[in-house]
């Protein structure tokens, strides 16, 4: 790899800094930072790789701002943070025995269905399925396997699947989802970029500018996020899962 000029640098990590703002309050910041990464020439798995080396800050500052305001539980963590990880290991193990785009037509479904129940059902904090609910815990700790699973494999709209999933099955409010969706995200961002380490596609040079800018990012979307609570997080999801739906929709379109 030749060497990235430091204004391309620098358009990279005002990019790192915008998704990781997006990122602490619905998800969806690679939007931002792969699109970017690939433009400046980076090779399709260099610009994953150096992605996720990146990315795992932002999901920790948004974490440790949630945490900060109460909004995490612990209990919930220890079981969705290892499980996240080890889902997002097998993920990235899949990877070389599976085409991921074979998911995409299944994802474009996922993610209208994930709008509906945010933007239309809207279900009530407490509300959930309530067979689930008695089981709250294993239900957490399935959801973060499986969706963690998907982030190692695929990724786009992890954040969103997470929300989704905590918000329509466990009843949490958005705010919670959120704060909790990072735990995972955070796990099985680690995971990755330990995978993508050990394969030598982070290029650290472009990683560790772009991870103080998410850092940053970071601190900035879960406090807004905080500070606003469930109607700028309501908002901001559906941003984010239109924009998902026209770039997986666009990609089956084109065969990509």
């Amino acid at each position: 790899m030749h060497p990235v000029p430091i204004p391309e640098i620098l358009l990279l990590t005002g990019a790192a800094f915008c998704a990781g703002a997006i990122d602490a309050i619905a998800g969806g910041g690679g939007l931002i930072t792969i699109p970017a990464l690939l433009a400046v020439g980076l090779p399709p798995h260099y610009a994953l790789g150096t992605n996720k080396g990146q990315a795992l800050f932002g999901s920790l500052a948004a974490w440790i701002r949630y945490a900060h305001s109460g909004l995490v539980d612990r209990r919930s963590a220890r079981i969705t943070f290892p499980m996240g990880f080890a889902g997002s290991l097998g993920g990235a193990a899949l990877v070389l025995v599976i085409r991921p785009d074979v998911l995409r037509p299944l994802v474009l479904l996922l993610l209208i269905a994930a709008a509906i129940v945010l933007t239309v059902l809207r279900p009530a904090p407490g509300a959930g399925v309530e067979g689930l609910r008695r089981h709250a815990g294993p239900i957490a700790a399935a959801i973060a396997l499986v969706i963690g699973a998907y982030d190692g494999f695929f990724g786009p709209g992890t954040g969103t699947f997470l929300i989704a999933a905590f918000v329509g099955l466990l009843g949490m409010s958005l705010t919670r989802a959120s704060a909790d969706a990072k735990v995972v995200n955070f796990a099985s961002n680690v995971a990755a970029a330990a995978v993508f380490a050990t394969g030598g596609v982070i290029i650290w040079a472009i990683a560790i500018p772009m991870a103080c800018a998410q850092l940053l990012g970071g601190f900035l979307g879960a406090h807004i996020a905080v500070r606003r609570g469930v109607g700028l997080i309501r908002a901001v999801v559906l941003l984010v899962v239109l924009a998902l739906v026209i770039k997986v929709g666009r990609d089956l379109y084109l065969g990509r």
